[in-house]
């Protein structure tokens, strides 16, 4: 196993991954975890969005920092770990950003549908600053 190169590692984020977020809970029950939707360009800032009023958007504006999980889960293994500090929070969530996020996943007719699926729900968009990585690489070990 190796780490991923700086530059590796945000082309590994940048790519198309369902990504798993973590943050802290209250209430004594463990940090939540939910699998998520991201935005991201190399260099740059984590964008996710998700719905204003979901116990996953109280617990990012209560906690103030995240953990994202990417991993590829074909051979050969590789993932990226990003702990991150949220430092903007948009209410509603930019029209265009949501959509941009959608046709990644789901493509241009698909993310648009899905858009119109969601019309009437406040979404809420989190712009994360990556402030540490842990990342590995298992190409040649396997």
């Amino acid at each position: 196993m190796k780490a991923f190169t700086e530059s590796e590692r945000q082309e590994f984020l940048a790519a198309k991954h369902i990504a798993v977020l973590s943050v802290a809970a209250t209430d004594g029950r463990p940090p939540a975890s939910v699998p998520i939707w991201y935005d991201y360009t190399p260099g740059g800032d984590i964008r996710i969005n998700t719905g204003a009023s979901s116990r996953k958007a109280r617990l990012i504006e209560r906690a103030g920092a995240v953990t994202l999980v990417v991993q590829r889960e074909e051979l050969p293994y590789q993932y990226v770990v990003v702990e991150g500090t949220v430092v903007d929070t948009a209410r509603p969530a930019p029209a265009d950003v949501q959509e941009a996020i959608a046709i990644r996943y789901l493509g241009e007719e698909g993310g648009r549908a899905f858009l119109r699926s969601m019309e009437g729900v406040e979404e809420v968009l989190f712009t994360i600053r990556p402030d540490r990585w842990l990342s590995a690489d298992f190409t040649g070990d396997l």
